[in-house]
């Protein structure tokens, strides 16, 4: 059984990084699961394709826009297979 995952990244260059190391990368290497990164910049706007924007109501830092997220969601091969997003933890 393998199985395929879709990495929305600004930086798909770092993959598979660690991921192609130890179980994961003979794992890899033997074909039990596979990867396509997804580089998120490639459907941001004007000419430095722009992916994030400020906060609502102001504060520090930027925030990713929510439409550039759905496009590259959007993006994806429809297997008619259900969809699972991850987020990385809270820190």
């Amino acid at each position: 059984m393998s199985f395929h995952v879709n990495l929305l990244t600004l930086f798909p260059e770092m993959f598979p990084g660690s991921l192609g190391h130890s179980l994961s990368g003979k794992a890899l290497e033997r074909g039990d699961w596979s990867y396509n990164t997804v580089n998120i910049r490639d459907f941001g706007t004007g000419i430095h394709k722009s992916v994030d924007d400020t906060p609502y109501g102001g504060g520090a830092g930027m925030v990713m826009r929510a439409d550039i997220i759905e496009q590259a969601l959007l993006s994806l091969p429809q297997t008619g297979k259900k969809y699972t997003c991850h987020r990385a933890a809270n820190r």
